[in-house]
């Protein structure tokens, strides 16, 4: 102990100290610029070159109601048309809108909200180190992809055990028990001909374990037949259950998952982009927006309301997530309405949190659209059983993608 009090005062008094020293304070000093509310002079002459409040004022408020319409609009058409037979989840032009607007989602994560993560987190007001010494946004999406998976199969695991309780409660009685996450009990049939881990339309989900050895134990029996959607039983004439949860309880748990989870990327963006757009004092940054946003935010929504179409949630439980999805960016860009004379969306500090939110939401979406929108349909063997149903939804998931990547032009 004697050693190291002799040895500490030498290293902090010779060159080592006060390389320590510099780097503390240099550290110290990035951190209070990067905290600093103070308007960047470059965003500050880009402001002044088209201000105008009380025009922008109104721009905001057409915001406000185009977008609210586009949200409303584009959430509650899979909910309410699923009682219709072209608008059900398991028709053809669902699947097909459903793969334009996984498109939509796909190139708003990577063309829209990253570069302006990865130009937020750069900005030439926030210090170079460690800012631009380092891809903080790609860093942070990715690990926000990676805590989307784990959330993804932690959701999962969560919501089938929750099935496999309620199953024992309804096998034990003839309660017609009602989930407490508002899911109505599906009823285990060994006939239902779905291999564990099909989706409702032969989708198989991602992160479930099992899928891939359960697909495999029953491809003798989908050789034949299995793209006319005969049910597969095996030489004995009996199910394939052996025990386990039909693949409609799984589909249900998976949809359940995706939802919830596709609703937190989106929300965490449309907050941000919502301020952002009620805290600017500028025409030209706002009018070119109003289109933008309400055209992804629609798709978005349609997304997202086919998704909690698909998991079977109560009428009350599917209203309140349709409601908070379509309110989000205008209570956002309400909030910063409110907020836009103190709020200063130029200074160092906004820059920071809107570029992490933003990194964030990136990789919420991109894993989102990758995985669970378009990996689960077009592995599915519903696609492959249907050239048709191919073509024309791999044209719509690019044409998607394309048309949301044109808006980067323009907002």
């Amino acid at each position: 102990m004697s050693f190291l009090e002799d040895l500490l005062p030498v290293l902090w008094s010779g060159k080592f100290g006060e390389r320590i020293r510099d780097y503390s304070d240099s550290f110290i000093e990035n951190i209070s610029q990067s905290m600093s509310n103070i308007t960047c002079g470059a965003h500050d002459e880009e402001v002044e070159g088209c201000r105008d409040d009380s025009y922008a004022l109104i721009l905001k408020l057409i915001a406000i109601g185009a977008i609210l319409i586009a949200g409303v609009c584009g959430v509650a058409i899979p909910l309410v048309g699923k009682k219709r037979r072209f608008l059900r989840t398991d028709s053809n032009l669902f699947v097909t809108a459903k793969a334009f607007a996984a498109g939509v989602i796909l190139a708003t994560g990577f063309v829209h909200i990253l570069p302006d993560a990865t130009s937020a987190l750069t900005d030439s007001c926030l210090p170079k180190y460690p800012w631009s010494k380092f891809p903080f946004s790609g860093f942070i999406a990715m690990m926000a992809s990676l805590a989307t998976l784990l959330a993804d199969f932690v959701g999962t695991q969560y919501y089938e055990r929750k099935q496999e309780k309620q199953n024992k409660i309804v096998q034990a009685g003839p309660s017609d028990a009602v989930s407490e996450s508002g899911i109505v009990p599906v009823e285990t049939r060994g006939s239902s001909g779905k291999v564990f881990g099909e989706e409702e339309g032969g989708a198989m989900h991602i992160v479930g374990m099992h899928a891939h050895a359960a697909h495999h134990r029953h491809s003798h029996s989908q050789e034949q037949g299995a793209c006319q959607g005969h049910p597969s039983e095996d030489s004995h004439g009996h199910s394939h259950s052996h025990g386990i949860a039909s693949g409609d309880e799984e589909s249900g748990v998976r949809h359940i998952v995706v939802s919830q989870v596709l609703e937190l990327g989106i929300v965490s963006h449309s907050v941000i982009i919502g301020l952002s757009l009620g805290v600017s004092h500028s025409p030209c940054t706002i009018r070119p927006l109003i289109g933008a946003l309400s055209f992804h935010q629609f798709f978005e929504g349609f997304a997202l309301g086919g998704c909690i179409s698909q998991a079977q949630f109560g009428s009350l439980h599917s209203t309140l997530m349709a409601c908070f999805f379509a309110l989000t960016t205008p209570l956002g860009i309400a909030v910063g309405i409110g907020v836009s004379s103190f709020y200063n969306a130029d200074s160092p500090r906004a820059l920071i949190v809107e570029g992490i939110f933003d990194s964030i939401s990136a990789g919420i979406l991109v894993y989102m659209a990758l995985v669970d929108l378009i990996a689960a349909d077009f592995l599915s063997k519903r696609m492959s059983c249907n050239l048709r149903l191919q073509v024309v939804s791999y044209f719509a998931l690019f044409l998607g993608a394309a048309l949301m990547s044109s808006l980067a032009v323009w907002a």
